[in-house]
């Protein structure tokens, strides 16, 4: 950490601001320049994260030097990090493919699509069981009868699942039926539920918020590492932008730079980020070729019958096509679509 103090500071003050510093058991490296002094911290910062340094009297600026989502960053963890979902690898080369319907709506429909998209290439079935909607007169999804329907057709077809958690007080039981527990973009700093899914182990399908910044969405992954959970997997699902030809502006950019900065794996959803079936495919295409660690779209196999976001998933031939298109990607990018696990024998 830098700290920069204000022009005409005086002995005394610039005593005090070491003295601060040294009583945390840092280091102060105190450089006078022309213009500038400017006092360099040694040591670890977060002591200092509780501190109001810029509260002190003749401190002009504090800099910090390493990024504050320490556990989430380069610095950190210079690897690339791989998050198993029951034998699915995400990262390191191996891409997720997360399909299917929006909301469960019953144990014979999620048995069709289930079934499509597994032979398409998916390997990691995906529906909602609690569903956070504008309107609180929409779908809102079947609660804990959805979640065992997920388990059971998972289980049929050999697919781990994963599904939205919206309440703290509902993780505990989203845990016992996902393998994966997903964290929506509405509830993406909602730091209570952050927490209690970082207190579980169980991987997490993190979605940036619509409004968030990059930066944003890695201080809330930091929320779950930092309770020992570092299985996160970040998801790029558009965030609001002045166009409304798209349901959403489809930042493919933030891929690279969350490889930049961090080395957790980051997906995209280009359902909920263009909402348009027409613009999926070559969204995709465009996130795993901008380095994304795999893609996650919505599959239906009658989208006009949907109880949410039919317009905008693909129907079962469409996905088969576009798996087509991404596997061929994925080759030229030396990666490929993660395998299934051995089924267990019984």
């Amino acid at each position: 950490m830098i700290i920069v103090l204000k022009p005409g500071v005086s002995d005394e003050q610039v005593n005090h601001v070491v003295q601060r510093i040294e009583s945390l058991g840092l280091k102060a490296h105190l450089s006078r320049g022309t213009y500038r002094t400017i006092i360099g911290v040694i040591g670890d910062e977060a002591k200092l994260q509780s501190t109001p340094l810029q509260a002190i009297a003749g401190v002009a600026e504090v800099i910090p030097v390493l990024p504050p989502y320490k556990l989430a960053s380069r610095e950190a963890h210079p690897e690339p990090s791989v998050v198993d979902v029951s034998g699915v690898k995400i990262g390191g080369g191996y891409l997720a493919m997360i399909s299917g319907p929006c909301a469960i709506e019953g144990a014979e429909r999620l048995d069709a699509i289930a079934g499509a998209v597994k032979a398409a290439g998916a390997n990691i079935l995906r529906g909602g069981a609690f569903k956070p909607r504008t309107s609180p007169y929409a779908y809102q999804g079947m609660g804990e009868d959805g979640l065992k329907i997920l388990r059971d057709i998972g289980d049929k077809h050999g697919l781990p699942v994963v599904t939205e958690v919206m309440d703290p007080r509902r993780v505990e039981l989203v845990e016992r039926y996902a393998d994966m527990i997903q964290v929506g973009a509405r509830n993406m700093q909602n730091f209570s539920l952050l927490t209690e899914v970082g207190s579980t182990r169980k991987p997490v399908l993190l979605k940036r918020g619509m409004s968030a910044t990059v930066v944003d969405l890695l201080m809330s992954a930091e929320y779950i590492l930092s309770q020992g959970n570092p299985n996160v997997v970040l998801c790029e699902r558009g965030i609001k932008g002045f166009d409304n030809a798209t349901r959403n502006l489809y930042d493919v950019a933030a891929v690279p730079q969350v490889k930049l900065l961090s080395h957790l794996p980051i997906i995209v959803d280009p359902s909920h980020a263009t909402g348009r079936p027409d613009l999926i495919p070559a969204c995709a295409l465009a996130g795993v070729a901008a380095g994304a660690d795999g893609v996650h779209i919505e599959v239906h196999n009658c989208p006009e019958q949907a109880m949410s976001d039919g317009p905008q998933a693909l129907l079962p031939e469409q996905y088969a096509e576009v798996m087509k298109q991404i596997r061929s990607i994925a080759a030229v990018l030396g990666k490929k679509v993660s395998p299934l696990p051995a089924p267990v024998e019984v």
